[in-house]
């Protein structure tokens, strides 16, 4: 008896010391833990927001890799389906070729399907070193997928009638424009001695009535040539939309059907549908897959992200 009234007491002074340093009673969380509803915990999708078990490799929602991983290059956390780095500006997928998308082994040189080198492709106008189908630099296409896409780009009515406003608006931004009416009034003086000069030297040579044909000036009004810059501006930015980039099966065609697409003699930047971003073009975006489209670039001081 006197043994079990020992016990007590020191089961008494142990929860007494207990509580005065507030080291917690387990038996009573244990038992309020068994009554918590437990919380749901798993891989969360980058691309949908679904939740999937921890161990789950694709999303049970929409089919994406879950999970990230680290560019070998710089160790920046991207997503563990992206084949490019947007913070080093590096290709990241060894085993799967930059220029057509084909699977690649550990020893391949060469891709088995389009023949491209592992290290890049050099471009043969601008000399730039590619790891993608068209040169980042000047556009030119440096594969066989490359070329065939650009040409069958070519034929499309509307790919055909951006190229013609494109190179419109290229001529339109190589005027120079009057600033002010002494401006006209400047050329017109220098018109007019041109004639008188070209007069003078057909009389030395007989003709007294020479017929001089007037200088065409493309020069206008500065207002006059932004609203016309604009109104082209408008066309161009309705027939990109046109030709935006839908989903694609892989982010090698996807960057082949963009980059063919690009009309030459513009200033453009391209927006992914991955992040909404600015880029300088689909090479530079990590899943270019997922669409996007060209905007024209108006303002100098507008930058893309690379």
């Amino acid at each position: 008896m006197q043994n079990d009234m020992d016990k007590n007491q020191d089961k008494d002074s142990q929860q007494t010391v207990s509580e005065s340093l507030n080291i917690p009673n387990t038996d009573v969380e244990d038992s309020q833990q068994l009554q918590m509803p437990h919380q749901a915990t798993g891989a969360i999708c980058h691309n949908c927001g679904a939740m999937n078990d921890n161990d789950a490799t694709f999303c049970a929602s929409c089919g994406s890799l879950l999970g990230v991983v680290y560019c070998p290059h710089c160790a920046t956390e991207i997503d563990s389906d992206s084949d490019y780095c947007e913070t080093c500006h590096h290709y990241i997928a060894p085993d799967v070729c930059s220029f057509c998308g084909s699977h690649l082994l550990e020893n391949d040189a060469y891709c088995p399907d389009c023949g491209s080198p592992r290290g890049g492709i050099v471009c043969p106008v601008c000399h730039t070193l590619n790891e993608f189908s068209f040169c980042k630099k000047c556009g030119t296409p440096l594969t066989e997928e490359a070329r065939v896409s650009l040409k069958a780009i070519k034929a499309d009515k509307t790919y055909i009638e951006l190229e013609k406003i494109a190179e419109e608006y290229s001529e339109l931004d190589s005027r120079l424009p009057y600033n002010d009416k002494e401006d006209q009034a400047r050329e017109q003086i220098c018109n007019d001695l041109r004639k008188r000069v070209l007069t003078l030297l057909a009389e030395e040579d007989g003709n007294f009535d020479p017929q001089i044909s007037p200088k065409v000036s493309k020069r206008i009004d500065i207002n006059e040539l932004k609203q016309l810059k604009e109104f082209k501006q408008m066309q161009i930015s309705m027939l990109l939309e046109k030709l935006q980039m839908p989903p694609m099966p892989s982010s090698a065609k996807a960057r082949n059907y963009a980059m063919a697409t690009k009309p030459a003699g513009l200033r453009l930047g391209w927006i992914c549908n991955y992040k909404n971003a600015l880029h300088s073009g689909p090479c530079a975006c990590a899943k270019p897959q997922l669409g996007g489209k060209w905007i024209v670039l108006s303002g100098k001081n507008e930058k893309t992200n690379d």
